[in-house]
């Protein structure tokens, strides 16, 4: 008689209300959860699709009372269809070198993140993290992740994008680069070069996080085609109509 043992029991935490960094005058809560020990990436992967985020060690989702605002959006990578804008931003930087570096932080790295907060977010709570701030936002993962760093030919890094593997794709942790080389779009351009990878190694999706309508911030993610929604627990192409239900945990993670 085999002897299995006993689940060990998941547990799921609302913050406390915050001002939303989205839009003006709302109001943001979310639900969070401890990714942990062997069975990290298989939740991890199983939130993700349920249209949870990670930061660190957690795993978190909106559950904003009264607002739906935060829709979680992923590019279906093998059905990608760049546009002329996309293609031209692709050519313009077929010189950079782009290599996946392991999880370490470097000082090179922390120098265009704090240039990048200074000139995009000055007035957010990213621009004041120290290097150990930083450090701990790019090693603090129980999952398997890499820096993917952008370079000029001269080696000088001007890009960084922190991603996640997961089972069906890539998730764009968080990325910055150089802000005053607006020519190259360096900001598109990490996003094509995700949905490129993510074909190479045979998998579906990029994830991309939330896209919040009403936030300009937020508008580049709706531009890249053919995109999915995930709304009433179910993921839809982007701009097809459904029934509105509140919150993101209808889906079973």
């Amino acid at each position: 008689m085999s002897f299995k043992p006993a689940r060990r029991p998941h547990f799921f935490y609302t913050t406390a209300p915050l001002p939303c960094p989205y839009v003006p005058g709302r109001t943001e809560r979310k639900v969070v959860t401890e990714l942990a020990g062997v069975s990290a990436e298989t939740l991890h992967d199983r939130l993700s699709r349920g249209g949870f985020r990670r930061s660190h060690n957690i795993a978190y989702a909106p559950v904003c009372p009264n607002c739906n605002g935060c829709v979680p959006i992923r590019i279906r990578a093998r059905d990608f269809m760049p546009d002329r804008t996309q293609k031209r931003i692709e050519r313009r930087n077929t010189d950079l070198l782009v290599q996946e570096m392991p999880p370490r932080a470097t000082a090179e790295q922390y120098a265009l993140f704090q240039a990048y907060q200074q000139a995009r977010h000055g007035d957010g709570d990213m621009s004041t993290m120290s290097f150990y701030d930083y450090r701990a936002m790019v090693e603090d993962t129980p999952i398997e992740t890499s820096v993917v760093e952008f370079r000029l030919p001269s080696g000088r890094l001007i890009g960084a994008c922190l991603t996640d593997r997961l089972g069906d794709g890539l998730s764009a942790v968080y990325s910055f680069f150089e802000t005053q080389m607006s020519q190259r779009s360096l900001g598109t351009y990490a996003i094509i070069w995700m949905v490129r990878r993510t074909m190479e190694l045979g998998l579906e999706n990029v994830y991309l996080g939330y896209w919040v309508e009403e936030s300009r911030k937020m508008a580049y993610k709706a531009k890249f085609h053919p995109s999915e929604v995930l709304r009433a627990g179910q993921w839809r192409p982007l701009g097809e109509t459904s029934p509105a239900l509140p919150g993101l945990l209808s889906q079973p993670v």
